[in-house]
């Protein structure tokens, strides 16, 4: 068949270009070599969110039940019904993007894509067998895979990447986390919440590296107060895989020795995974190059989301997206590139950020206001019981201008959305403190850390 767009990939970039590209009136198939929704809906944010809510809910009844009045005895979990429901709901909306293809009359294409040509795309099929499609357009959206640590390679048992975290069978006792980042905090807390012994291991100062210094800090107290063992600015200078267990020699501040654990969770990042066939160029680490229009060396061959390096979000993939697309198929639509963009990490507690970090205001010598307020100020934060976290937000000095906002403690990722639009639209704390917040909320610690900022903070 003749297409006017052939998307390879159907994650949270590829399914949306071509959703939208067949919206603007072109024939589009999507090809997908696993299922509809890619890492993210199958292996990544999704199910992971499943496996957090159940790790939450479990740590409450386990610890905080007294708190709320409830009492009960021999509280128990099953551990492989634990999985099962983060499966189903990862079943549930795969389904749910296969059935907008056919809403909007895509074609869905199970296999490994390749382009063997300019214009054409083949496609292997689960069972070997090979299929070719012409087409005036190639998308390219293949995402991102775990990334091993060269002397341990992954063997789905003893050493995982965060595809197998999601579906041990059987729970471990002990596990070692490598890589700090949002996907290691995030199991760190899941597998901790259901008694595993975790040791988290990062190379950088800080816990959640990227994030402003004080988020990182703040998370560390709390992991260790939910008793994860956490090494930041440690490296590993030995590791060695024993079959019943893996042993990792560290040196850093805390440590200087080796670490025993049942399962080694490496998340140190990602690399990308390429499509078969004609290659575009690429950059040092790997990831294809594109232009202003995302388009690579490749004539009429372009590229969205992870498989084009960071920032590695599924939001951001489909902005891309929907950029790339219109770029090709709106008449005066000039593509925007990835900006501003809010960052979320679901342990618990959550942590949000947009913008500039206050480390990173210093370096660039800009100055800055800082306006924050701790969740325990919040009623709608104590009514609920979580007054652990705080909201920190950075505001030119001169035009009063938001630069940057970072969240930790309940519903962070959810209130950052605000911060996201203000960033965006270049608001200043006089119009944010304008704007009436509904009380009670916890988006009202939005409100009063811009009053902080100003220096006439109301409840704190």
């Amino acid at each position: 068949m003749a297409y006017d767009l052939i998307v390879i990939g159907g994650g949270p970039a590829g399914y949306v270009a071509a959703i939208r590209a067949a919206q603007l009136g072109k024939k589009v198939a999507c090809v997908e070599a696993d299922r509809a929704g890619g890492t993210c809906l199958n292996w990544g944010c999704i199910p992971t969110k499943a496996l957090l809510k159940n790790a939450e809910l479990y740590h409450t009844l386990a610890h905080r039940a007294k708190e709320f009045g409830f009492s009960f005895d021999n509280l128990q979990y099953d551990w492989s019904s634990v999985i099962g429901r983060s499966r189903k709901v990862s079943e549930r909306l795969a389904g749910g993007i296969e059935f907008l293809f056919k809403k909007n009359k895509v074609d869905y294409i199970r296999g490994y894509g390749s382009i063997v040509a300019p214009g054409k795309v083949e496609v292997v099929a689960a069972d070997g067998s090979k299929s070719t499609a012409d087409t005036k357009d190639i998308l390219i959206a293949t995402g991102a895979k775990s990334r091993p640590l060269p002397p341990l390679p992954f063997n789905g048992t003893t050493v995982i990447g965060s595809k197998e975290a999601m579906v041990l069978g059987n729970q471990p006792k002990s596990m070692i986390i490598i890589g700090a980042g949002a996907i290691g905090v995030e199991f760190a807390y899941i597998y901790n919440a259901f008694g595993t012994k975790v040791t988290l291991v990062e190379m950088a100062p800080r816990l959640v590296p990227v994030e402003d210094d004080e988020i990182g800090d703040a998370l560390e107290k709390s992991f260790i107060k939910q008793g994860i063992r956490c090494l930041a600015n440690h490296k590993i200078t030995k590791t060695e895989d024993k079959g019943t267990h893996v042993e990792v020699t560290v040196e850093g501040a805390k440590e200087n020795g080796v670490l025993s654990a049942d399962v080694v969770l490496v998340a140190i990042g990602v690399q990308p995974v390429l499509p078969g066939g004609q290659q575009p160029e690429l950059t040092d680490r790997g990831f294809v190059k594109v232009g202003d229009r995302y388009e690579t060396s490749l004539q009429n061959v372009y590229a969205i989301g992870d498989i084009t390096g960071p920032p590695l979000l599924a939001h951001t993939a489909s902005f891309e997206a929907i950029q790339c697309v219109e770029g090709l198929y709106v008449d005066g639509h000039t593509p925007r590139k990835v900006t501003n963009f809010p960052g979320c990490t679901y342990c618990h507690p959550q942590i949000a950020s947009v913008g500039k970090t206050e480390r990173a205001l210093k370096e660039e010598g800009i100055e800055y206001k800082v306006g924050k307020i701790p969740f325990v100020a919040i009623g709608k934060a104590i009514a609920a019981g979580e007054p652990d976290g705080f909201a920190k937000l950075l505001y030119g000095k001169k035009h009063g201008e938001l630069l940057g906002a970072h969240l930790i403690g309940d519903n962070a990722t959810e209130l950052i959305a605000e911060m996201g639009l203000a960033l965006d639209q270049e608001l200043t704390a006089e119009e944010i403190h304008s704007t009436i917040h509904a009380h009670p909320t916890m988006s009202e610690v939005i409100h009063e850390a811009t009053l902080a900022a100003e220096g006439h903070a109301i409840h704190f």
